[in-house]
């Protein structure tokens, strides 16, 4: 079977007309997949009324569908390899779909927890495979820009997901939360049949024992470190992460043995590829931190409603999403070093200013700390995510993509544990009429914004280190 390397478009692309198609149905399905993993966090407490559960068990229908994502991603990434990008991509649709369907009819908690976890291992196939798709969409010269839109497309998704969820429950019941996916999810998946070729893969077949320890090791890790979050029990936090390390411990040491592994080990061999790699988890997990953190420094200290909290951070998805774009554009013809150290410094540098901040802040001053995130994010985002994709040989491009998705799903889980960890250490409590709990809380909030902003520090050198590399090159071959 001709191996899906060897397809002339991957030279210079698709032809103009067919790829912004193509990419019209890569952004709605990347949208639908984004939003779906916060649209439903307004809803909590409705389903949670509706089903007589209590609100720790209806906080499953976000942790199902989160795990799943997770323990799919390099399951996909394999079958992408095998069965070719595109087929294997529109899957993905199709099971997200089905699994939307499903999560509109669920009348109790568990059949919804069940379909809200085949519709994240749906979206974990759109996570995990789009930017390998971007590479053989795009001409190589404008891999930046395709990136740079994409980041933009999910900074905008995350950042409106509660929004649009709260608007939809306000003209609709909940279960229009899923529903409406399902007439969008047909619609890409008629719309990439002609619009995104489907190109054969290898055609061998998968490595079982690898998928199962891969999905069983990555789910329980990201579980482990997100019970941190929820307040689970310390044994069984401690129990997930030992189970959950020894399965990908394993996982990682078989795929040297193999000669198509799921997860190419060896592309951290390559310098450039590991920093940014390393870069992205310190980014994520930096900007994580401190979107947790911000509601309770404008909520609990500085006693503005959620609505308003809101408002005040909406200067840091808006300018991300808009710089996004253009720092995409510049990757294409300057180094990642550049640009990403640059960014990652601009975030430290906007969440030590957000720690400083008083208790009587004016919302100029808020806003521009905001944009100054937003804007560093931004520029570091797409170069590094280029950095990364431009760097490996084109039969590993679906294992880096799924790497990429992971950084990305990782360094925020570690983020919002990290805020659970600096919280409970400071005891926050939200009842300010207490004696002494304004301070203790500004306290809290304050240190874990001085960490974000040590953690993007951190990510800024270990991005710098690049200077003494050669700028990755396209490699069309393999090697």
């Amino acid at each position: 079977m001709m191996d899906e390397l060897e397809n002339p478009i991957e030279a210079d692309g698709l032809p103009i007309g067919q790829r912004r198609r193509a990419y019209l149905a890569l952004a709605a399905a990347t949208t639908m997949s984004v939003l779906d993993g916060t649209i439903a966090n307004v809803a909590l407490p409705t389903i949670g009324r509706e089903m007589h559960v209590s609100p720790a068990l209806s906080i499953w229908v976000v942790n199902g569908f989160q795990v799943a994502v997770t323990a799919a991603l390099f399951t996909w990434s394999s079958f992408g390899q095998s069965h070719g990008l595109a087929r294997t991509w529109r899957y993905g649709i199709a099971i997200f779909t089905v699994g939307s369907l499903m999560c509109a009819l669920s009348q109790n908690l568990s059949l919804l927890v069940a379909s809200r976890m085949l519709q994240g291992v749906g979206a974990a196939a759109i996570l995990s495979l789009t930017s390998a798709i971007l590479r053989t969409v795009f001409p190589r010269a404008q891999l930046g820009r395709a990136l740079g839109i994409n980041a933009m497309v999910i900074g905008t998704a995350v950042a409106s997901g509660p929004t649009i969820g709260g608007l939809i429950l306000a003209i609709a019941p909940w279960p229009w939360l899923f529903l409406i996916n399902v007439p969008l999810g047909i619609a890409i998946w008629f719309a990439t049949r002609t619009a995104i070729p489907l190109v054969p893969g290898h055609g061998e077949p998968v490595h079982i024992p690898s998928i199962i320890a891969s999905a069983l090791g990555f789910a329980l890790i990201v579980r482990g470190i997100d019970g941190f979050g929820h307040g689970d029990p310390r044994p069984l936090i401690a129990l997930e992460l030992i189970v959950g390390g020894s399965a990908f411990g394993w996982f990682l040491l078989r795929q040297r043995g193999l000669e198509r592994p799921m997860f190419a080990v060896d592309l951290f061999e390559r310098p450039l590829f590991a920093l940014a790699s390393l870069a992205g988890i310190f980014g994520y997990t930096a900007s994580a931190l401190a979107v947790v953190s911000l509601p309770f420094l404008f909520q609990v200290v500085m006693s503005v409603t959620p609505l308003q909290s809101g408002l005040l951070m909406t200067s840091w998805p808006l300018t991300m999403g808009l710089t996004a774009n253009f720092a995409g554009r510049l990757s294409d013809r300057y180094p990642a070093a550049i640009l990403s150290t640059l960014g990652l410094g601009m975030l430290g540098t906007g969440l030590a200013l957000y720690a400083l901040l008083p208790a009587q802040a004016t919302v100029l001053e808020i806003v521009l700390h905001g944009a100054l995130c937003g804007f560093g994010f931004g520029l570091f985002q797409a170069p590094n995510s280029r950095e990364l994709m431009a760097n490996v040989p084109r039969e590993k491009t679906a294992s880096a993509s799924a790497i990429m998705a992971a950084t990305r799903v990782g360094g925020q889980t570690t983020g919002v544990a990290g805020a659970a960890i600096i919280f409970a250490a400071f005891s926050i409590s939200l009842n300010v009429r207490a004696i002494g709990a304004l301070t203790h809380a500004h306290n809290a909030i304050t240190a874990a914004l001085f960490i974000a902003s040590s953690i993007a520090f951190a990510g800024a050198i270990a991005s710098s280190v690049r200077f003494g590399f050669p700028r990755a090159k396209f490699t069309v071959t393999a090697s």
